[in-house]
């Protein structure tokens, strides 16, 4: 018996796991998590790499990358190598995930083997799009990768019945994308993937307030502003914030306070958005299932799902329960990380990469 089939035999491969450090990630737009089979998420970072111009090596990774944006001197830059929930730069993703896989395996003490990997990705993504995924993985360390489609794992964090004969349904709102899938006996009946979420909101204030105070403010200004006090429903009492930026008239240093009533005026497209396409995807669900969800509710993760609101929003417009899974955010890290502690019963929520796809570049 040859080596490498040595490698595959169901022993080896049972013995390697017992020793694996094996992990999901949740590679966001906007964060990237870590969860570690049987430790939980042990990483909640900005999706940002900070490079050399020149030599193109990462400086700073993560929350200390983020931390540079905007700061930085002229020979490095600080960027955010997903876009819309897909990887627009390869090398600088691998490196960051290389990065993150590291830091997961100091979780052990004693030196262990790579892990095996399973990465969230957006359903609408393509054939090429989910080979970048798989391959900067691989490239990264991990000894096998697995790919789920982002709101099926969400569906599994928040513990949606997802495996039985009756409907079920998940809006993620993520930074680049949002997701919205209605499940049935273990499969998606429907799915949207839109790309309006985080990112998009957070441009919609830098808009606003440019066109409505010539003030020109960064992105994480206007993400700072949105957490705060940005709303997709009147709030009970409404809030006001400070925006700090350059006056594009004068050229000077401005400071303008802002209300939340203006915040969700400038919020108001892409959260319209999101509600359309959730509409939409309801239009289009079985009257069985739509029986279904009368009674369990449509819910929120990811995120987005946090702002201001929203949950009162979708429950006017869908007539429908509407409510936020426990802890949001971090649903489609802890779902992937269900697949690796039940495999053998779950990675059938795994999709493949059709054969002769391409690869990347």
């Amino acid at each position: 018996m040859g080596f490498s089939t040595l490698l595959n035999t169901p022993l080896l491969r049972w013995f390697w796991g017992l020793f694996s450090l094996d992990i999901s990630i949740d590679l966001g737009t906007a964060n990237t998590l870590v969860n570690v089979r049987g430790k939980g998420i042990v990483i909640n970072e900005p999706s940002w790499v900070a490079i050399d111009k020149k030599t193109k090596q990462p400086k700073a990774i993560g929350a200390e990358a983020k931390e540079i944006a905007g700061r930085s001197p002229a020979n490095i830059i600080a960027i955010r190598p997903l876009r819309d929930g897909v990887i627009s730069e390869f090398e600088i993703t691998e490196a960051m995930l290389e990065y993150f896989i590291g830091k997961a395996h100091e979780q052990s003490i004693v030196p262990i083997p790579s892990p095996r990997v399973i990465v969230g990705i957006p359903s609408g993504v393509t054939e090429v799009e989910k080979r970048a995924v798989h391959d900067a993985t691989l490239a990264a360390g991990a000894r096998e990768v697995g790919l789920i489609e982002e709101p099926t794992a969400a569906a599994l964090g928040a513990g949606l019945p997802i495996g039985e004969p009756r409907g079920s349904m998940i809006v993620d709102v993520g930074g680049g994308t949002t997701e919205v899938a209605v499940f049935s006996m273990g499969g998606i009946v429907l799915s949207r993937s839109l790309r309006v979420a985080g990112d998009e909101m957070d441009q919609d204030i830098i808009q606003y307030t440019r066109n409505k105070y010539n003030l020109l403010i960064g992105e994480r200004m206007a993400e700072r502003v949105k957490i705060a006090i940005g709303s997709a429903h009147p709030l009970w009492e409404e809030k006001t914030a400070t925006l700090r930026g350059r006056n594009l008239v004068t050229g000077l240093p401005e400071a303008v306070e802002v209300s939340s009533i203006e915040i969700r005026e400038a919020l108001a497209s892409s959260v319209n958005t999101i509600v359309a396409a959730i509409r939409d995807a309801i239009d289009e669900t079985p009257p069985e299932i739509i029986a279904d969800l009368m009674e369990s509710g449509v819910c929120l993760a990811g995120g987005g799902s946090q702002l201001h609101g929203l949950v009162e929003r979708l429950q006017e417009e869908l007539r429908i329960r509407v409510w936020l899974a426990e802890d949001p955010m971090t649903c489609v890290a802890r779902g992937a990380g269900r697949i690796l502690e039940d495999y053998d019963n779950l990675k059938s929520f795994l999709v493949g990469l059709e054969r002769g796809s391409t690869s990347h570049g």
